[in-house]
């Protein structure tokens, strides 16, 4: 290593102390490389400060010495955002130090975390005061607060909640010349000019470092009731929203979508989950009612609509829970596609949203053209239907990506086809899980000029050296 990386070294740890401070080896593997595997680094030095001054002197200190910045939450993202390149200036900040619940207010309906905090921890601090956060994905129980943030990310909520730019009311920021915004503000109402916190949600730690959070609670949801109802299309989805809709209002809480080589992929790959159903229909259909009211019997009037579907011809069967064992069996599933599919083959993964109106049309013609141009691809879905979210999965023998540039060049043909579709569809191809490094290209390629030129003007005015997270949104050396 060279002196001045030893120089680095000795001035973060004199920062942060010795033990918080990882240099280059082994014990960096976990934190150079993206969790799907697909994306591997370099850095000086992973750094864990534990207080937000500790974060801003160990940014100002980077600013001084021209060493790129690379914050990362739990790494549990899908698009290699919290991944450093291959440059050896890079210094990884982790937060996992920084889990303090700082305040905590039921009337209010707030809570105050540290952005290391992980989300699960974030839900049961809810829990405690009698109170609900939302969000809820897969990753919960390693995901940190900061991260999902950055990520703008979904989950199964949203139909209900929003994404988690719905659920923040203030942020505190270290800019990247170490400067703090202070905006921890738990203000439901508060118009004196730019919304600035916005600039930090799903920037994708491209202009700063988020350290703490004021996040909006929600009554506990007291009753509920799932069910899950077999399918021959994606559209007899809607329609069965459209129902549930008119008929229990906001009880509708999620309603999420698995194609059947999705579950069949789950089943293959992941022995601890039990499909507890058969597989008789193309697509399958999660709904869940709550209501915060002790005591509601949402069994009734969803069993109502459920009639009412399959008389219409709408679902070929529906299996309402009976118990909540037989729900967190049901979920589970749901749950377990990320692993599924990772354990499954190469995963080339898309993010698409399009209008509701145009689900069934997006997700019949991009199968189609995907296998059509792709004939060995396992293409298999799975989303958040009820928000216009759905996730295209093409799955492809390992054996056949072993050649980077092949692979690389089937990656590209498949990406095109799911772009151009998501395009005709009036959509987009991010809905949560972000640019990062594996959708920079597509964004440049689909994307308003108008819109890359003002997003490049933000990151100018607060970046212009480009040390933050650089090589993620726009590319490598985009300031």
């Amino acid at each position: 290593m060279s002196d001045s990386f030893q120089d680095a070294l000795a001035g973060l740890a004199a920062i942060v102390g010795d033990k918080h401070v990882i240099a280059s080896g082994p014990e960096q593997d976990p934190y150079v490389t993206d969790w799907r595997g697909r994306y591997h680094g370099r850095a000086v030095a992973v750094v864990k400060p534990g207080s937000t001054a500790e974060v801003a002197s160990v940014v100002r200190y980077c600013a001084e010495k021209r060493l790129a910045i690379v914050p990362q939450g739990g790494n549990t993202g899908m698009c290699g955002a919290a991944t450093p390149d291959d440059a050896a200036c890079n210094v990884v900040i982790r937060l996992d130090r920084m889990r303090a619940l700082r305040d905590v207010s039921p009337l209010a309906n707030t809570i105050t975390v540290e952005a290391g905090c992980i989300l699960a921890d974030v839900q049961a601090a809810a829990r405690d005061v009698d109170r609900y956060f939302p969000l809820s994905l897969g990753a919960e129980g390693s995901c940190q607060i900061g991260g999902n943030i950055s990520t703008n990310a979904g989950g199964t909520a949203v139909l209900r909640y929003g994404p988690t730019r719905d659920l923040v009311l203030g942020l505190e920021v270290v800019l990247p010349d170490g400067r703090v915004f202070n905006g921890l503000r738990a203000l439901r109402k508060d118009n004196t000019g730019y919304a600035l916190k916005q600039l930090f949600i799903g920037a994708e730690g491209t202009l700063g470092i988020i350290t703490a959070a004021v996040l909006k609670l929600f009554a506990q949801p007291r009753s509920s009731a799932l069910a899950l109802l077999k399918l021959r299309s994606a559209g007899r989805a809607l329609e069965i929203m459209a129902r549930l809709r008119g008929a229990v209002g906001d009880r509708l809480g999620s309603l999420e979508i698995m194609s059947r080589s999705q579950i069949e992929v789950i089943a293959a790959t992941v022995p601890d989950v039990t499909i507890p159903f058969a597989l008789t229909t193309p697509w399958y259909l999660i709904v869940e009612l709550t209501d915060t009211l002790a005591g509601v019997d949402l069994n009734e009037p969803l069993a109502a609509v459920l009639a009412d579907a399959m008389e219409a011809g709408l679902a070929e069967d529906a299996i309402l829970a009976s118990n909540l064992a037989q729900a967190k069996a049901i979920w589970a599933v749901r749950h377990s596609v990320s692993e599924g599919n990772k354990r499954s083959g190469y995963v080339v993964s898309h993010d698409s949203v399009v209008p509701l109106e145009r689900q069934a049309a997006f997700v019949t013609n991009v199968e189609a053209r995907i296998k059509s141009a792709v004939p060995h691809a396992n293409v298999v879905m799975h989303g958040h239907i009820g928000d216009g979210n759905i996730h295209v999965i093409a799955l492809i023998d390992r054996a056949r990506c072993q050649d980077p540039k092949a692979a690389a060049a089937l990656v590209a043909q498949i990406n095109e086809i799911v772009d151009d579709e998501t395009a005709a569809q009036g959509g987009a191809i991010s809905a949560e899980h972000g640019v990062g490094i594996t959708n920079r290209g597509r964004l440049a390629r689909v994307a308003d000029p108008l819109d890359i030129e003002l997003m490049r003007g933000i990151k100018q005015l607060l970046d212009p050296h480009g040390l933050m997270n650089p090589g993620k949104i726009f590319g490598v050396g985009a300031a």
